[in-house]
């Protein structure tokens, strides 16, 4: 049985635009966030993740409801889990701690950059199913 790994995420749209984030050393890009640590509630553990990866504030939003979880991006044979807030920032992002690279990106972006397997299928289309995203332009 494959190890699962519970983490938290933001979802951060703004323009029609969704944040993603690629951590050093790898190639797919994820929503910021990650994993809680010890006595963390969800909501903190996200607001920590958010300062340490993008250097400012998070005000979570609703939660997403549905299942999260999909074959993990950079820990092979385990499964992520994923609790995700649509959220906005509280200043301008910056790429910090272990994150490489950031970008907002639309639904056709999305089509063709690397992406987690999570955010490529259930993410990508919770957030368009749920009207929170348009609809890819091209099929």
């Amino acid at each position: 049985m494959a190890g699962v790994i519970r983490v938290v995420c933001a979802a951060v749209i703004v323009r029609e635009r969704l944040l993603v984030v690629r951590k050093q050393g790898t190639t797919a890009f994820m929503l910021p966030g990650g994993k809680p640590d010890a006595g963390e509630s969800p909501q903190q553990a996200l607001q920590r993740e958010i300062r340490e990866e993008l250097g400012c504030g998070l005000t979570p939003g609703r939660e997403l409801t549905g299942d999260f979880s999909d074959t993990a991006a950079n820990e092979p044979g385990h499964i992520v889990q994923a609790r995700i807030w649509l959220a906005l920032l509280d200043g301008a992002p910056v790429a910090a701690a272990e994150i490489a690279e950031l970008r907002w990106v639309t639904v056709d972006d999305m089509m063709t950059l690397p992406l987690a397997p999570l955010l490529r299928g259930k993410v990508m289309t919770a957030l368009v199913h749920g009207g929170l995203m348009p609809q890819a332009a091209t099929a």
